[in-house]
C-alpha cells in the first residue's frame, strides 16, 4: 500500500504524545514523597494511586483498540487530548490541609484519567504507525516507542533539576506541554484506516484470531485486578471487609467468566490462534519484567549504592533505551535477525543484565550490569506489537491493544506487586536468618502477599528507612537490618531473572516454529482471510 503523504508527521505526532506520557508517568513517581508529606498517606495508599496509572491505561487501551476501526483514530485523540487536559485539573484539586480522603480521591482519579489518556493514545498510535509503515513495523515501531525512555529521562532530570523549588503541582504541570504540542500535531491530519476496517470486517471477526484462548489472558488479569486492586480501593473507601472475602473473590471470578462468555459468543466460539495465545501470554511476561522492574529498579539500586546513582542509573539505562530503539531496523537487516530472534536474543540478554545487576557493589559496575539489562528490554514491547500487527492483519487495532494493556495491567498486578513480595521475603528471611532478635524488632506488623505464595512479613518501612539513612554510623541494628535489605534487593533481582528466561523458551519455541513454517514474514489481509476461510471449510467438513 502506498505511504500517505502525511506519514511522518503523524509518526512523530504520536511519539510526541508517548513522550508526554513517559514525561508525566516519572514526574509523577517523583513527586509522591510530595504526597506523602502534605497528606499523610501510607507506603500502601501511594501504592494504590500509582496503580491506577497502570490499569487506567489498560481501560483506555482496550477500549480504544476496539473502538478505533469503527470510529476513527482522530476522535479518540480527541479523547485523549481531553483526558490529559482533565488529569491535571482533577489532580490539582488536591490542596494541603484538605482531609485526607478528599486528596485520595482527587489523585486517584486524577491518576487515572492521566492512564486513560495514555492509554487511548497508545490505541491510536501502535496501529496507525503499523498502518502507515506496513514494509518496517518492527523499525518504526520502535522508533514510536523511543519516545517512553526519553519522557522518563525528561522527567527524572526535571525532578533533578527543580528538587522542592516549585510546588509539586508545578513540576506536574510540565506534562501538558508535549500535551498541547502533539494536540497541534494531530490537528487537522487525516488519519489512514487499517486493513481490516478498509474491509469492513466486524468486531467478531477481528476478534476470532484472539478467540477464546486470547481472550482468557485478558479476562484472567482483569479478574485479578477486580479481585485485589478494585476491591482494594473499595475497602479503603468503605472501610468494609467484606472486599476481602471469599465471596469478593467469586464475584471477580464470575465477572472475568461472564466477559469471557461475551469473547466466545461474538467470535461463534472461535478457540483462536494458538500463537497470538503465545504473544499475549509472553507480553504479560513483557510487561511485569520491563514496567514493573523499571518501577522498583531505581528504588533498588539506589539501596545498593546511593539514592543519587540510582537516580543516574536510571537516566542513563533509559538514554540507552532510547537510543537503541532507533537501531532496530540497523541490528535486523546486519545480524539478519527475524523479530522473534531478536526478542530471544533480548530476553537472554535481559537474563544476564538482571543477575549482573544483583552482584553490583560499585557504580562502575552498576553501570555496565544496568547497559546489559538495557540491551535486553529495550525491543520487547515494540517488537511484539510489530510481530502481533504482521501475523494477524485482520485483528485490526484489537490485537495490539490488547496486547498494550495486558502488559500494562500485568506490570500494575503482576510484576510491580510480585516485585514488592518479593523484595519484603528476601529480606525478612535474611534478617531473621543472619539475627532473629533484630528481625523482631524490625519486623513489619501487616504480613505481604502475593497470589498464591504464602504471606511473609517484611520490614518496617519507617525503622528501615532509618536504619539506610543511618549507613555505617547506625546501630549495629541498624546496620544488620540496612545489610539484609541490600542482601534482599540482590536475590529480588536474581528472581526477576526467571521471567525473561521464559520468554526465551516461549521465543525458542516461536523461532523453531516459524522455522519450520519456511521462516517469519508478514502476512497479508488477504492471506489471512483465505487461512480462516479454509479453516472454516475444514471444520465444517468435519
Amino acid at each position: 500500500m502506498s505511504q500517505p503523504a502525511n506519514a511522518k508527521r503523524l509518526l512523530w505526532a504520536g511519539f510526541t504524545a508517548i513522550f508526554a506520557a513517559g514525561i508525566g508517568f516519572a514526574i509523577r513517581g517523583n513527586i509522591f514523597a510530595n504526597w506523602a508529606a502534605d497528606f499523610g498517606f501510607t507506603g500502601a495508599q501511594l501504592g494504590q494511586i500509582g496503580g491506577a496509572g497502570f490499569t487506567g491505561f489498560c481501560f483506555g487501551i482496550i477500549v480504544g483498540g476496539i473502538l478505533a476501526d469503527k470510529i476513527g483514530y482522530g476522535k479518540l485523540v480527541v479523547a485523549a487530548f481531553a483526558f490529559h487536559v482533565l488529569s491535571a485539573v482533577v489532580t490539582f484539586g488536591a490542596t494541603k490541609g484538605q482531609p485526607q480522603n478528599v486528596a485520595f480521591v482527587y489523585l486517584y482519579i486524577g491518576m487515572f484519567l492521566f492512564a486513560l489518556a495514555n492509554g487511548t493514545l497508545e490505541a491510536v498510535a501502535n496501529p496507525l504507525v503499523a498502518t502507515i509503515f506496513p514494509e518496517n513495523r518492527t523499525h518504526y515501531l520502535n522508533i514510536l516507542h523511543a519516545s517512553w525512555p526519553l519522557g522518563l529521562v525528561g522527567g527524572a532530570l526535571a525532578a533533578l533539576l527543580i528538587g522542592d523549588s516549585l510546588s509539586w503541582k508545578v513540576q506536574l504541570g510540565l506534562y501538558l506541554i508535549p500535551t498541547v504540542m502533539y494536540g497541534v500535531m494531530f490537528l487537522g491530519q487525516e488519519m489512514p484506516k487499517s486493513e481490516a476496517s478498509k474491509q469492513g470486517l466486524s468486531i467478531g471477526e477481528m476478534f476470532k484470531d484472539i478467540g477464546i484462548l486470547g481472550g482468557l489472558v485478558a479476562c484472567a488479569l482483569i479478574t485479578l485486578f477486580i479481585k485485589d486492586q478494585l476491591g482494594g480501593i473499595l475497602a479503603f473507601f468503605t472501610g468494609s471487609e467484606f472486599f476481602s472475602t471469599p465471596a469478593w473473590t467469586y464475584i471477580a471470578v464470575s465477572i472475568g467468566l461472564g466477559l469471557l462468555g461475551i469473547v466466545a459468543v461474538i467470535t461463534q466460539f472461535s478457540i483462536g490462534s494458538v500463537l497470538l495465545f503465545a504473544l499475549f501470554v509472553a507480553h504479560a511476561l513483557v510487561g511485569a519484567v520491563e514496567l514493573g522492574t523499571d518501577g522498583w529498579i531505581q528504588n533498588i539500586t539506589g539501596n545498593i549504592l546511593t539514592p543519587g546513582q540510582g537516580t543516574v542509573l536510571f537516566i542513563i539505562t533509559s538514554l540507552v533505551m532510547f537510543g537503541l530503539r532507533f537501531c532496530a531496523h540497523w541490528i535486523e537487516s546486519t545480524l539478519k535477525l527475524s523479530p522473534p530472534a531478536l526478542l530471544l536474543v533480548c530476553a537472554l540478554f535481559a537474563v544476564v543484565g538482571l543477575n549482573l545487576v544483583s552482584a553490583v557493589t560499585a557504580f562502575g559496575g552498576a553501570v555496565g550490569a544496568l547497559l546489559v539489562y538495557a540491551i535486553g528490554k529495550t525491543f520487547f514491547w515494540p517488537t511484539m506489537l510489530a510481530v502481533a500487527s504482521d501475523r494477524f492483519p485482520r485483528t485490526g487495532a484489537v490485537a495490539i491493544s490488547f496486547m498494550g494493556g495486558i502488559g500494562m495491567m500485568s506490570a500494575g498486578l503482576i510484576g510491580s506487586a510480585g516485585l514488592g513480595y518479593a523484595k519484603d521475603r528476601f529480606a525478612g528471611e535474611e534478617l531473621k536468618a543472619k539475627n532473629p532478635a533484630v528481625y523482631e524488632q524490625y519486623k513489619a506488623k501487616d504480613a505481604s502477599g502475593f497470589l498464591f505464595f504464602e504471606k511473609v512479613h517484611g520490614l518496617d518501612g519507617t525503622k528501615l528507612s532509618e536504619a539506610q539513612k543511618a549507613k555505617e554510623k547506625g546501630t549495629p541494628e541498624q546496620q544488620a537490618a540496612a545489610a539484609a535489605s541490600i542482601a534482599g534487593d540482590r536475590k529480588t533481582l536474581q528472581a526477576d531473572a526467571y521471567i525473561p528466561a521464559a520468554m526465551a523458551v516461549i521465543y525458542l519455541m516461536m523461532l523453531l516454529y516459524f522455522k519450520s513454517q519456511g521462516g517469519y514474514k508478514p502476512v497479508s489481509l488477504e492471506t489471512s482471510n483465505a487461512t480462516a476461510r479454509k479453516e472454516h471449510e475444514t471444520v465444517g467438513a468435519h
